[in-house]
């Protein structure tokens, strides 16, 4: 990184892409190293992207989801009552009890601004299009933004990237794409947990065939609740699609998993898959959803399997970054998770040893196109083991890195919890190995575990 920050004091500020928790951390950092910054916000206020999943509750504790340095300066506020950090809140009072608190405190700072209704729609250097070498590590980035009152364009010294994943849900169908049918019946078909102790809510699934595709933390989240309504409401049936030719580790660590509640979670989301109440189809790929003579769902898979007679869809099989608006910059991504290259190797369920996702930086985050950089959920492009935690640790180091102080950019100020979640994908066509390893005999699940991620939503180790 070539930027010298005396040279560019006092003149364009930083640029920072989302005002949910992590977007918002950098801007405490920068506050504390007065640096000037703007926060951009697609949504209607800070968290926007957390209040769709608002019912859900965290498996982390509040002492795990306040950053430091947003601590600090809500501490110097005096406006803001710290809750119990024993407590494990919902994503709804993380939004309202600390996120919007914070950008409140954020927007009111000399030298800062958090907007809201403003979508990054591009990111370039000033001037130079993504071909021109020339000037590129000194001049600023242009960033193009669709607000309130219609199209602009910034200027930022640095641009940091935390418009997470929320956005892009990963479809149902097996290629990557929508399957066949999926978006003409998208009436049928939501992404994410519903909220099933809603009474609204639950109404649409209550009586119904339910089909539920995931394998993660999130799949586990809608498990228990649809199993509760099928308790209240016999007529309820839910299929349960796994591409994997087993079950398998499906449900986590259990007791062996140090964040209590996730490890609650598997537990309970086991007892229900158990029940009688929920059929498992395993080894389902989906490639088409057409519509019956009654007007109810089938599901075919590419193996020629299918599930019939379906009213209701919700897919729960994570969340993929967008990339379009950063078109125009340079970035060095792993070509499988999207991720960025260097820290993909520690992340990638497929092949990492659970539990050794290190403490990172601005080292690790570091893109081809000088000081901008990706992070929090974004970072790890489709990678599902992100930690709140994870993402207070690297704004700390990048806004340090962006400062010019390397020696507080470099430290390590961060220790993990350990867990016995394992979420690797790469043998799940192999029905002995996953067997093998939901019973502790191999794979990653051994002494070692997956990561958590940063709530219960979007799939994964969480």
């Amino acid at each position: 990184m070539n930027w010298n920050p005396e040279e560019n004091a006092m003149q364009d500020p930083v640029v920072i892409i989302g005002a949910g928790p992590i977007g918002l951390a950098a801007a405490a950092n920068a506050v504390e190293r007065r640096m000037p910054f703007v926060v951009l916000e697609a949504g209607a206020d800070a968290g926007a992207a957390v209040g769709g999943w608002a019912h859900v509750r965290l498996f982390s504790s509040w002492a795990e989801l306040v950053d430091p340095a947003a601590r600090r300066l809500l501490d110097a506020a005096d406006t803001w009552t710290a809750p119990d950090d024993s407590r494990y809140p919902t994503g709804g009072e993380w939004r309202r009890d600390y996120l919007q608190p914070l950008a409140a405190v954020l927007a009111g700072t000399s030298g800062g601004s958090v907007r809201y209704g403003a979508r990054v729609t591009g990111v370039g250097r000033a001037g130079r299009d993504l071909m021109v070498d020339s000037g590129r590590e000194s001049d600023p980035f242009a960033v193009h933004v669709e607000g309130l009152d219609g199209p602009e364009r910034l200027l930022a010294s640095a641009v940091v990237d935390a418009s997470g994943t929320w956005t892009r849900p990963n479809p149902l169908g097996a290629d990557g794409y929508p399957a066949l049918g999926e978006t003409e019946n998208a009436e049928r078909i939501s992404y994410g947990i519903p909220d099933l102790a809603d009474a609204a809510s639950a109404s649409r699934y209550a009586g119904k065939h339910v089909v539920v595709a995931g394998k993660g933390a999130s799949a586990q989240g809608v498990l228990v609740g649809l199993a509760r309504l099928a308790t209240t409401d016999s007529a309820t049936r839910v299929s349960w699609l796994l591409r994997r030719p087993s079950v398998g580790d499906a449900f986590g660590g259990g007791d062996n998993d140090q964040l209590e509640q996730r490890g609650k979670l598997g537990q309970d989301a086991k007892a229900a898959a158990t029940s009688g109440l929920v059929t498992h189809v395993t080894e389902f790929r989906t490639e088409s959803v057409t519509t019956q003579d009654d007007g109810r769902l089938t599901i075919t898979s590419t193996n020629d399997q299918q599930v019939t007679d379906v009213d209701e869809v919700i897919v729960v099989t994570g969340f993929r970054p967008d990339f379009g608006f950063l078109s125009e910059v340079r970035l060095d991504l792993d070509p499988a998770l999207g991720a960025a290259r260097i820290l993909a190797g520690q992340i990638h369920p497929d092949h990492h040893s659970c539990g050794d996702v290190e403490p990172h930086g601005y080292q690790e985050l570091t893109q081809p196109e000088d000081r901008l950089f990706l992070v929090g959920m974004k970072s790890y492009g489709r990678a599902p083991s992100f930690l709140a935690m994870t993402g207070y640790e690297q704004v700390r180091s990048v806004m340090a890195a962006l400062d010019g102080d390397l020696e507080a950019a470099g430290r390590v100020e961060l220790v993990l919890p350990a867990t016995g979640v394992c979420n690797g994908a790469g043998a799940f066509d192999d029905a002995e190995t996953s067997l093998a390893a939901s019973a502790g005999e191999g794979g990653c699940c051994g002494p070692a575990a997956a990561e958590p991620q940063l709530a219960a939503v979007g799939g994964g180790c969480q």
